[in-house]
């Protein structure tokens, strides 16, 4: 990866700037002075010059006092103030501007043929234009060529960079799965930052086990990319967020402490993640999705009729602006999420459509559906490029492919097998659900036995087997950072497991 070069004028600046901002007057000069790096930044380039052109010397003269111009650039200023004060027959005040203006008493021992005409002006009795300005230059284009040499030495920034920055790299390091949730970051001494699990271990330890009601459990959940949250979608419509860590809501979310979760009016059966961890979208029994901004808890975008039937599986897409979603219709469609309108419809599977997901590079969409039919599509076109049931053969391994049999497969995008992975039951395990781990070592199977089939995608060895629920399983998702999985199932129960 390139790497990026910051200048180190450019950090003084930003010191600089957050000097100014909180009056620190004296530390910014001493700042200054030391470095040889001026800020030279105003609050408006246009209002600066405009008071230039305007003649507002007190404003200009203050706005100057933290900058620092060329000599020559300044000695024009001060010659131009001198000049008006004369033009006001403010006589006092032009003389003691000529005689204690550091500008000016440059201008006398460099340029003493300026001074001594200044000079001369305050001595005359009577002010004459055509004395003061040689050449025909008048008043105002005097003011006008200062302004446009002056406008090649200022510039304007955003306010508080420094901050916004330090910001913005928390952000990142969240993002990454860098810093814990529910903390406070000290960030002098960065005491609070975390790194992801070193190793690729599979979880055997039950550490939370969240309770829904009697009549209700979770249909889906899914870890956030920035592994700060789990979410739950349930069947009595009701979209939760909850702390991995604590096994408890997420009351800091202030929508949830006060008891106004996100909803659906039917079961939510799907959920779904945009890479920046800021869009959660969720589908639900009757075929429609809902797009919400999880950190207040607001729907952004509603798809009132996605499909004619529930909704199986939601997907971004790479760059955020499209949702792909597969349905109990045996179709997938592409929406807009600026347009608020569908875009696309691919059609070629025979029954429900049980999962779709984006190719790594976005230039792909896989689904699977109970046909046993996995079909690879153009997004753009909205054709099936490829369309194959899992048979043994094949060299290089690309998805992974679990139907409803105790086998999974290592499959390429063309539809080769280069692996079967087999727990060997015979009967009453067949798998319902299956994911990889986050470095890709495991591969975490969940059966109708109740158990989960851990095995090494390597050499397919079956490593642990765990029972996880009391009734039958509905699903299971990885932590994107962490040695931590969720687990979900008809007994109400949405269980986290760690290494």
């Amino acid at each position: 990866m390139a790497e990026l070069e910051v200048d180190a004028q450019d950090v003084v600046r930003l010191m600089l700037q957050f000097c100014k901002e909180n009056g620190l007057k004296e530390t910014m000069k001493a700042l200054q002075d030391e470095s040889k790096v001026a800020l030279n930044t105003v609050e408006s380039v246009e209002g600066f010059l405009g008071d230039i052109q305007s003649g507002n010397w007190d404003l200009v003269l203050a706005a100057c006092q933290n900058l620092q111009l060329p000599v020559k650039k300044m000695m024009d200023l001060h010659e131009q103030i001198a000049m008006e004060l004369l033009e006001l027959r403010e006589m006092d005040v032009a003389r003691a501007m000529l005689r204690q203006s550091e500008c000016l008493l440059i201008m006398k021992r460099e340029e003493p043929n300026r001074y001594i005409k200044l000079e001369s002006l305050c001595a005359s009795p009577t002010w004459d234009p055509r004395d003061a300005y040689e050449g025909g230059a008048t008043k105002e284009s005097r003011r006008s060529e200062i302004a446009k040499s002056f406008s090649t030495e200022i510039s304007v920034v955003p306010p508080s960079r420094l901050l916004v920055l330090l910001g913005q790299a928390l952000k990142w390091q969240q993002h990454q799965g860098m810093l814990p949730p529910g903390s406070q970051f000290d960030i002098f001494k960065g005491t609070t930052a975390t790194k992801p699990d070193e190793y690729d271990e599979y979880p055997t330890r039950n550490t939370h086990s969240i309770k829904f009601g009697k009549k209700t459990h979770a249909e889906c959940a899914a870890f956030s990319p920035n592994g700060q949250y789990l979410v739950s979608g349930s069947l009595d419509g009701f979209v939760e967020v909850w702390d991995h860590e604590t096994g408890k809501l997420r009351k800091d979310l202030k929508y949830q402490a006060n008891d106004e979760l996100m909803m659906h009016e039917d079961a939510v059966l799907s959920i779904a993640w945009s890479k920046d961890s800021e869009l959660l979208a969720t589908g639900d029994q009757s075929g429609k999705i809902k797009v919400w901004k999880v950190k207040t808890g607001q729907c952004v975008r509603k798809f009132e009729k996605a499909h004619s039937q529930g909704i199986t599986c939601l997907c971004f897409s790479r760059d955020g602006t499209q949702i792909c979603s597969s349905s109990y219709d045996a179709c997938m469609r592409m929406h807009g999420l600026k347009s608020g309108k569908m875009l696309k419809e691919m059609r070629g599977h025979t029954s429900y459509i049980n999962h779709c997901v984006y190719s790594i590079d976005g230039l792909r969409i896989i689904s699977s559906g109970s046909d046993g039919y996995v079909k690879v599509w153009d997004p753009k076109s909205g054709e099936c490029i490829y369309s194959f049931r899992p048979n043994p053969a094949g060299q290089t391994d690309n998805l992974i492919v679990c139907d409803r049999s105790s086998t999974a497969y290592v499959v390429t995008m063309a539809g080769q097998v280069v692996k079967t992975i087999s727990s060997g039951k015979k009967t009453g395990g067949d798998f319902l659900n299956a994911c990889v781990s986050r470095m890709g070592s495991w591969l975490y199977c969940l059966a109708e036995d109740q158990n989960m089939y851990v095995f090494n995608i390597q050499d397919g060895k079956l490593e642990q087997i765990t029972k996880v629920h009391e009734r039958e399983p509905i699903g299971l998702c990885h932590h994107p950072h962490r040695n931590v999985m969720a687990t979900f199932a008809d007994d109400g129960q949405l269980k986290l497991w760690r290494a």
